[in-house]
């Protein structure tokens, strides 16, 4: 089910964890964390609010490399937590409403002189994905999804280092890095946020690098050093894992 222009994620987010009977399945022997992971999108039916079906592709596909399955100490993927939900989320918000965006720009400027591109993120993320799907296209003839493991982290190398030329595909005012930054640090961000915004599903990340997320009192531990902190995290709404 698709999602009215006017409904905020939290809403949606709040509301879809709310629609179930936490109290009932806490009874039942689930953890509070736990009941809010069931009561998360499952990502494989998810409908995305702000990118198409082809764009959603592409997303799953490159949040999957950026943060792959089976990474140290058994840590979650990008998948495994919703990064993309979270992704689709912030962009489908109000993200990048207070850069200044009147011309003139100067692309190629030094970093020092600040935004200098007519773009905001959401411009950002579906113009590089049409020109890095048209790359694969010319260059494998597949869009980015579709590549195999070893191809896909090849194609992020290259718009890293911007060896994929978004000038030569018409777009001499966006830089592939950039592109590639924020993926990466958009991913980072939903890998790493409170649940409620999407990402982190079931508080997952934290747990696997021992945050204790928004536990309010620490007084107890103050004075215990290097003692390994047993509890685990709380979420902004008072959930715990």
């Amino acid at each position: 089910m698709l999602l009215q222009k006017e409904t905020t994620r939290r809403k949606f987010l709040l509301g879809s964890l709310m629609a179930l009977p936490l109290g009932d399945m806490v009874f039942k022997g689930l953890t509070a964390a736990q009941a809010a992971e069931m009561a998360a999108p499952d990502l494989m039916t998810y409908q995305p609010v702000f990118f198409t079906a082809e764009q959603w592709q592409f997303m799953l596909a490159a949040c999957d490399r950026l943060i792959p399955a089976g990474g140290k100490g058994n840590a979650p993927s990008a998948l495994e937590t919703n990064v993309p939900v979270f992704i689709d989320q912030q962009l489908h918000g109000d993200l990048g409403n207070e850069i200044y965006m009147q011309a003139p720009f100067e692309p190629h400027a030094p970093a020092e002189m600040g935004y200098q591109i007519p773009y905001r993120p959401q411009q950002i993320f579906t113009t590089g994905i049409e020109l890095t799907n048209r790359w694969c296209q010319q260059t494998y003839q597949k869009p980015f999804h579709q590549l195999s493991e070893k191809d896909k982290d090849a194609v992020l190398t290259q718009l890293q280092k911007n060896t994929i030329d978004f000038a030569s595909l018409g777009k001499d005012d966006l830089k592939a890095s950039k592109f590639f930054g924020d993926l990466l640090s958009e991913t980072k961000h939903g890998y790493l946020s409170d649940p409620m915004y999407g990402g982190n599903k079931g508080m997952k990340a934290w747990i696997a690098i021992g945050f204790p997320g928004a536990r309010a009192s620490y007084l107890e531990w103050v004075k215990q050093h290097n003692v390994p902190y047993p509890l685990g995290p709380v979420s902004i709404q008072g959930l715990r894992a």
